[in-house]
């Protein structure tokens, strides 16, 4: 029976012994570093194009939210994008949030895009449901105005990983 140790070539005698070098997971094998999976590479989940779209509105936080930031999106729309210098610190900002927030959300059949246009401006509607194929809660949206707007806020703050969800699924 031979042991582990036995594939290494022989050592001088007296030599110190070399540690092994840190084997890498093997789904981390080949990839440049900071990309977490290469499929997310060839088209961006979320465009720098929208979220300037979105920065317009961004004393609101709007860009913030879909970029995955819900916190410094409330942050931004509590105090006007952090009295109106954090907005304008945000327009240098949105190409680097977009890289990050496309290498953390999975592509798919659902366009993140799409989904945050449809939430940002028909959301009390209930449209951007209806758009992921959640049918009835798109339709208790658009009877009770986006769960009297407290639906509204929730998909504000949850609509990435919603859309990360359904692009997920089998």
């Amino acid at each position: 029976m031979s042991s582990p140790d036995s594939a290494l070539p022989p050592q001088k005698p007296g030599a110190p012994e070399k540690p092994a070098p840190p084997q890498a997971h093997p789904s981390m094998a080949a990839r440049p570093a900071g990309v977490t999976d290469p499929s997310r590479q060839a088209e961006p989940t979320h465009p720098a194009l929208i979220g300037y779209i979105f920065w317009i509105l961004g004393f609101t936080g709007a860009h913030r939210f879909y970029f995955g930031r819900p916190l410094t999106g409330i942050l931004w729309f509590f105090t006007g994008g952090l009295l109106l210098i954090g907005w304008i610190v945000d327009l240098f900002l949105i190409p680097s949030m977009a890289d990050v927030a496309s290498r953390r959300y999975a592509p798919g059949r659902y366009d993140y895009s799409v989904a945050w246009l449809l939430q940002v401006f028909l959301g009390i509607f209930g449209i951007h449901r209806f758009y992921l194929g959640k049918i009835i809660s798109g339709v208790v949206w658009l009877l009770t105005g986006g769960l009297f707007g407290l639906g509204y806020i929730y998909d504000m703050l949850t609509l990435n990983e919603q859309i990360e969800e359904a692009n997920t699924a089998p």
